[in-house]
């Protein structure tokens, strides 16, 4: 068993070893220290060439970067927190995601921003933000966040050596010490379904072992499965209240053919209930629009929808006070028992 840590520096390094155009770029990569949260480590001195520790400008960095993807390289940045995408957000939107349709499909941008995101960890406002809202729907990014289910480190690769165009890689802080769960092989849950999106990324939808139709639908990404996870278990053994869990990888763009990733859509065209789980602020998040779009797909045969998400205020350092600010396993239950 490994962690989710291991995972995603193992497909670092396989990635390097199989196509050399692989370059990692951020700050503090060098070893020993190997980065911030040792995701790379090791990288710098297996491929000393293909390394390369940068000032602290995210603005420099993911422009380099941009610039490299143009000449036919597949670099991959960490942004060391990722509060600090918002300094590369012009190179982001204004030109590196415009490239492909500005110069008549004849270039790509193959460039992987790794972003290290969320609180929980007492680092105040400015380091525990989970941003990666502000980035859904931008035209040409997709946008991944992968959870402690599956292969993390598969998804990392596959976005590295198989995406021509630019990709949000979003990483939660406290998944990287989670061990990694095979969910065809959980104890407590069955796995419905492990279905991939029209590109790579999967979608797991999962029950409880030996239990009642479920009559609500929980979604969720990132950390946020783990805790969906735990209140799928309270909300059964406490409550009798049984749900489906669906576990999304891709955030953005959404599937074009059905306007929700195709559990999802089941799922709530059987539950006719859903609750969407995130770690952003719940104001134009990603719940907002999942929920306006399953509204739109089944239509009256929503009976409910709700969201929970942080509260709308910076992220106290104060760990006390950033558990009131941050949604929790019983304000999930909460929310659950007020829809049934």
């Amino acid at each position: 068993m490994s962690t989710v840590l291991e995972s995603l520096n193992t497909s670092l390094h396989q990635a390097m070893t199989r196509d050399e155009r692989v370059y990692m770029i951020g700050e503090d990569l060098m070893d020993p220290y190997g980065g911030a949260f040792k995701v790379t480590r090791g990288l710098s001195t297996e491929f000393p060439e293909r390394v390369l520790t940068t000032p602290v400008s995210e603005a420099g960095i993911v422009g380099l970067a941009g610039g490299m993807a143009l000449r036919g390289l597949r670099p991959v940045v960490e942004i060391m927190f990722g509060d600090f995408i918002t300094l590369a957000a012009d190179q982001l939107i204004n030109g590196i995601t415009k490239f492909h349709w500005m110069y008549n499909q004849q270039v790509n941008v193959p460039i992987v921003v790794r972003l290290p995101m969320g609180g929980r960890r007492g680092y105040g406002p400015t380091h525990s933000q989970t941003l990666e809202k502000l980035f859904l729907g931008v035209p040409g990014l997709r946008v991944l966040a992968p959870s402690a289910l599956g292969n993390p480190g598969d998804l990392l690769e596959r976005a590295i050596l198989e995406d021509d165009g630019p990709v949000l890689f979003v990483e939660n802080k406290l998944l990287y010490l989670q061990d990694i769960i095979d969910p065809s092989a959980e104890a407590e849950f069955v796995l419905i379904s492990n279905t991939t999106t029209e590109t790579y990324a999967p979608t797991y939808s999962l029950t409880l072992r030996d239990s009642p139709p479920p009559i609500l639908t929980l979604t969720a990404y990132g950390y946020m499965a783990e805790l969906a996870r735990a209140a799928v278990l309270k909300l059964a053994y406490e409550h009798e209240i049984f749900c489906e869990m669906i576990v999304l990888t891709q955030l953005s763009p959404f599937e074009s053919k059905t306007l929700l990733p195709v559990p999802l859509l089941t799922s709530i065209q059987r539950t006719q209930r859903l609750l969407t789980i995130e770690e952003g602020g719940i104001t134009m998040g990603w719940g907002a629009e999942v929920v306006a779009r399953a509204s739109e797909a089944v239509g009256d045969a929503l009976q409910s929808a709700t969201r929970v998400a942080a509260r709308d205020i910076p992220i106290p350092a104060s760990v006390s006070m950033e558990e009131m600010v941050l949604p929790s396993v019983d304000t999930i239950v909460q929310a659950a028992k007020k829809m049934v």
